[in-house]
């Protein structure tokens, strides 16, 4: 144990954890900076975000509306949103949220996909495909 002001003894972990938080923090700080100046991820993400919305819908899946980089895709049952994920999980090796009630009013739950800037054309064609087999394979509404 090494003394602090004030007296108070602390111990190494106690240390190291406060010289990494200053780290992390400026770490943040640095992120921060660098993204109120740079465009470039900001319109990559957008552009991610429009051409996952572009392949699930030409797939037909029932995508909805959303201004945000939030993809909201309609399930409308419970026990069918967590069925549609765990197909995901076990048989794509993709892990999607499942967003139900009482987040969502009943009849409306949905699977939540948030696309990144690193997301490729490979990964996002891989998900359309993906949800695309669940949806045959369980059986869901498709798009009108």
């Amino acid at each position: 144990m090494k003394p602090s002001q004030g007296g108070k003894q602390q111990t190494r972990d106690e240390l190291v954890a406060a010289g990494e938080t200053g780290a992390i923090a400026a770490g943040a700080l640095a992120s921060v900076r660098h993204l109120k100046e740079s465009r470039v991820e900001r319109e990559r993400h957008q552009e991610r975000v429009a051409r996952l919305k572009r392949c699930l819908a030409e797939a037909g899946l029932p995508i909805m509306p959303s201004a945000s980089h939030i993809v909201p895709v309609m399930v409308g049952d419970p026990g069918l949103c967590k069925a549609a994920c765990d197909e995901l999980l076990q048989r794509h090796r993709i892990y999607v949220q499942p967003i139900n009630y009482p987040t969502v009013p009943r009849g409306t739950e949905r699977l939540r996909l948030t696309p990144t800037p690193l997301h490729s054309d490979a990964d996002i064609d891989a998900l359309a495909a993906a949800l695309s087999d669940v949806w045959r394979h369980l059986i869901l509404r498709r798009a009108a």
